[in-house]
């Protein structure tokens, strides 16, 4: 996985964490689905890049 994929995927679970913190502090049930959704998204990512990673060897 290149650092550049790294970079991105770890920035949207950040994001995504962000969001989940802001929506249970201010009860917002939506923004806190949104940031939980891209926190999966971002490992889901990680995971795809790491079975490419896998059959390059």
């Amino acid at each position: 996985m290149g650092i550049v994929d790294k970079a991105k995927n770890a920035a949207e679970k950040a994001v995504g964490k962000g969001k989940e913190e802001v929506g249970e502090h201010t009860d917002n049930r939506d923004l806190q689905a949104e940031g939980q959704a891209d926190q999966t998204k971002g490992s889901l990512k990680d995971a795809g890049e790491n079975v490419k990673d896998a059959f390059k060897k």
